[in-house]
């Protein structure tokens, strides 16, 4: 199912005006700059996780232990990316708007705010980044470590406000179906068409 129409971005494409600590179910796809298949393989259907990828993995989980208020729901890791079903349940949130408080000047500065999906990615992929730099040191592996000169991820990440329960099994499914479908997957064959 072709949910992003064979297009992955670089430029932001959050919804102007929106709030995105405000509560609600999010679709969530970071990738790997250059789309590399850092992370692993996939075999017979199913994701085989590398070094890297059980970092990536840990991390991820690890997020969510450490916010509160944001919930995961369904999530895969693939050779080059992952896709995620974020929830975003915060009780201090019911009373505020989807209006994020600066998009009343089309001029303002983007930031992140706290307990967003912005500050969430940015957290995760940092932490991952850092923590796979590591295991590259303690290993003494020939690999070039991940700066801003060299990120490990695309520096914006595709996402979508989920906004009927329709639309939310037809994710979920393509997010559980996503490994079996990778010979057909668009970041599969950006991969293969950019050897590094």
């Amino acid at each position: 199912m072709p949910l992003f129409n064979g297009k992955y971005r670089t430029e932001s494409n959050r919804m102007p005006g929106w709030n995105y600590s405000r509560n609600g179910y999010y679709f969530v796809t970071p990738v790997v700059l250059g789309f590399h298949c850092y992370f692993g393989i996939i075999k017979n259907g199913e994701m085989i996780l590398s070094e890297m990828g059980k970092i990536v993995n840990d991390e991820w989980y690890k997020s969510f232990e450490i916010r509160h208020g944001m919930i995961l729901d369904e999530y895969i890791l693939m050779p080059n990316h992952l896709h995620a079903i974020i929830i975003i349940k915060n009780p201090d949130n019911e009373k505020k708007s989807g209006e994020s408080p600066e998009s009343k000047s089309p001029h303002a500065k983007f930031h992140r705010l706290p307990k967003s999906i912005s500050s969430f990615m940015a957290g995760f992929k940092s932490a991952s980044a850092s923590k796979i730099d590591d295991y590259i040191d303690a290993h003494n592996l020939a690999i070039k470590k991940f700066t801003k000169q060299n990120r490990l991820w695309q520096i914006n990440y595709h996402d979508h406000i989920i906004r009927s329960d329709d639309e939310y099994r037809r994710i979920k499914n393509y997010i559980k179906n996503n490994p079996e479908n990778w010979d057909e997957d668009k970041l599969k064959i950006i991969n293969q068409q950019n050897p590094r």
